[in-house]
């Protein structure tokens, strides 16, 4: 069953000496607001861990393959609904015949978590159609500046015996000392109708979210930590009040430290939360973390 509420939340995940998401035109520096110099972390980034923590923990399950993943080949995938479905495939081009293109769209929704989370541009040369999907994250921003530091790393083997005298240096790692980072997410109901996103698939989510970064430790990601989810749930599938008016509700205070400079940690920050009224206008709160 498809959800039947609209849902908006606010996730916080921290970073301690590790790079969250380097940007590729900065020699992966860590990215930032140039006018803050607040951090970012975009939303493809996020996603990319949501994928990766569902590929791992629905490994096999029946429509929960994932769509983008690394190295896959899009009209092979694309290709899949036409052989399921035993419809033949034109170049660019989706059947001419409606219910057989719906069923070409329906089929990839139906088998791909992400396809039907995230939707997914499927017009590659197996045209499987074009999705929208139900749930939306927003860039990551960090609450206050950050620092970023750029590290020398050295090595201790070399390549060829010729490299033995020369210098050891190996290259160069970038760091965030310290960063907490808030996002907004939406999830539509109206959305999820035409895509077929479930219940399930939502407590997936959630689970995702909270359990990522457990999944995705390395050495340039440092230490990334899921801090605080907070849902609001609305009574109806149109929902109840702006999302607007929902984010401003989750209030981040520093309690070490000044504001406007780089903390040092989690326990210089306090999230709260201001629920009243929030019921008498059909609106809920989920805390998870």
């Amino acid at each position: 069953m498809t959800i039947q509420n609209r849902y908006e939340f606010v996730y916080f995940f921290d970073v301690t000496n590790g790079n969250p998401n380097g940007d590729p035109d900065a020699g992966n520096m860590p990215r930032l607001d140039p006018e803050s110099s607040k951090g970012l972390v975009t939303d493809v980034c996020l996603k990319r861990k949501i994928r990766n923590y569902i590929q791992i923990t629905e490994e096999n399950s029946p429509g929960y393959d994932i769509y983008v993943q690394e190295k896959s080949v899009l009209n092979l995938q694309n290709k899949k609904a036409y052989d399921a479905l035993e419809i033949k495939s034109e170049p660019k081009k989706l059947p001419k015949d409606q219910i057989k293109s719906k069923e070409v769209t329906d089929w990839m929704c139906a088998n791909f978590f992400d396809v039907r989370t995230f939707g997914a541009v499927m017009t590659t040369e197996v045209n499987s159609g074009q999705v929208r999907g139900p749930l939306q994250l927003a860039f990551a921003k960090s609450i206050d500046p950050i620092i970023p530091l750029e590290i020398s790393i050295t090595r201790m083997a070399v390549t060829n015996e010729k490299d033995l005298e020369k210098e050891r240096t190996m290259g160069r790692k970038h760091i965030v000392p310290y960063g907490l980072y808030r996002v907004h997410g939406f999830v539509s109901a109206k959305l999820a109708e035409k895509t077929g996103f479930s219940e399930a698939d939502l407590d997936k989510v959630w689970k995702a979210l909270e359990m990522m970064f457990e999944h995705d430790h390395s050495a340039a990601r440092g230490e990334m930590v899921a801090r605080k989810l907070v849902v609001f749930k609305h009574k109806d599938a149109l929902g109840n009040m702006p999302s607007h008016k929902l984010f401003e509700r989750v209030i981040v205070e520093r309690v070490n430290g000044e504001a406007g400079t780089p903390a040092s940690g989690f326990d210089d920050y306090e999230i709260k939360l201001d629920q009243e009224g929030l019921e008498d206008q059909g609106v809920s709160t989920i805390e998870i973390v």
